[in-house]
């Protein structure tokens, strides 16, 4: 009986060390730990994700998969070759909360094939980032695509910008509940720990691939989009107009000085770093349901300034925006409607831009 136990024992460790050895060969020829474009800890919340979602708006029920691809980018799989333009800026743009055929990216798209464009954008919004984490993305995200060229960039910012705290705009690295560099990387040290060892492993890469091709989770995500009677009743837009009109621009500018030069700053490095991947950046104002208020307000005032006098290609929905209580299921986030009416209008300035660039 001991004699058989050893056996089996011995045949068995032998067996492991071999099925072990056999890992290891596989990942060092085929797995990524050498390779300095591996993603490494980063984009781990934002590749290769298949959600089930349900979503309730005011009682019309919608059932789709919140895909992110392989590379990051919200949607099916696509070649990085063939991205000819992307967008980029927070949840306001992600809008995991809609189907993507109602959010503002594929509106746009809808609008381009109509006046027979073939450039197709692609969604490239990430929760909660403001330009700190964009900037962010150029390092970990965007250079690690391999042939990856956009002709075009389009950056919705401002809203995110305007609203980050005083104490946290002196930092190289803005931290929030969603994680560093505005959720590219986890806060937990541990959590990167493992992260950086899972994106260059090849078989745990490949078994994540087949998941997400063919295995989509089984728990559905719910979201409810009820609008409120209390924000109904309680909603005020500041439009353009009305901002101009009430509010001291000396003093706005003052106030936010510091802010806002550290805001321009950024928005300049995005313009180079655009430029630096043959892209022709595009930078757009947003604002939430209540409009141009003194923050919002003195932010996109002063991008659309900063681009006048450095003549970059920007468009001011800000300033056309007429907000109404229906175009938000939030504060910050639209509806099926409200997405249909900012890219209308995003839609209007951006054909005007591809037609000086040249770009069909």
């Amino acid at each position: 009986m001991i004699f058989f136990f050893r056996k089996f024992a011995r045949l068995f460790f032998t067996n492991f060390l071999i099925l072990l050895i056999f890992i290891l060969f596989v990942e060092l020829v085929f797995g990524y730990w050498f390779d300095k474009d591996n993603f490494g800890p980063y984009m781990r919340e934002h590749r290769m994700k298949n959600q089930p979602t349900i979503v309730n708006y005011n009682g019309e029920i919608f059932t789709y998969n919140f895909r992110r691809n392989y590379y990051g980018f919200r949607g099916d799989d696509i070649d990085p070759t063939k991205i000819e333009a992307i967008i980029v800026g927070g949840s306001a743009i992600e809008e995991r909360y809609k189907p993507d055929e109602f959010t503002i990216t594929e509106n746009l798209n809808k609008k381009l094939r109509e006046n027979n464009y073939k450039l197709k954008i692609i969604n490239g919004g990430i929760e909660a980032q403001s330009t700190v984490g964009i900037i962010y993305n150029f390092k970990h995200w965007f250079s690690k695509i391999e042939n990856f060229s956009p002709k075009l960039i389009l950056f919705y910012i401002g809203l995110n910008d305007s609203n980050i705290e005083e104490n946290l705009e002196d930092n190289d690295i803005y931290q929030s509940k969603y994680g560093e560099y505005g959720g590219m990387l986890s806060s937990d040290v541990k959590k990167v720990f493992y992260d950086n060892i899972k994106s260059r492993s090849f078989l745990y890469d490949s078994v994540r691939i087949f998941k997400f091709k063919y295995l989509p989770r089984k728990n559905f995500v719910m979201y409810e989009n009820y609008i409120d009677s209390n924000f109904e009743n309680n909603f005020h837009f500041v439009t353009y107009e009305d901002a101009i009109n009430k509010y001291d621009l000396k003093l706005l500018k003052k106030k936010y000085e510091k802010r806002i030069s550290k805001y321009l700053s950024r928005v300049d490095l995005l313009y180079e770093k655009s430029r630096n991947l043959n892209a022709n950046p595009v930078f757009i104002t947003s604002t939430s349901s209540e409009g141009n208020t003194k923050n919002n307000f003195i932010f996109n005032y002063s991008l659309i300034s900063h681009c006048k006098k450095k003549n970059y290609n920007c468009i001011n929905l800000a300033k056309t925006l007429n907000g109404k209580f229906n175009y938000w299921r939030d504060g910050n986030h639209t509806t099926i409607h409200g997405s249909k009416i900012i890219s209308d209008l995003i839609f209007k300035d951006l054909i005007v831009v591809l037609k000086n660039l040249n770009l069909s």
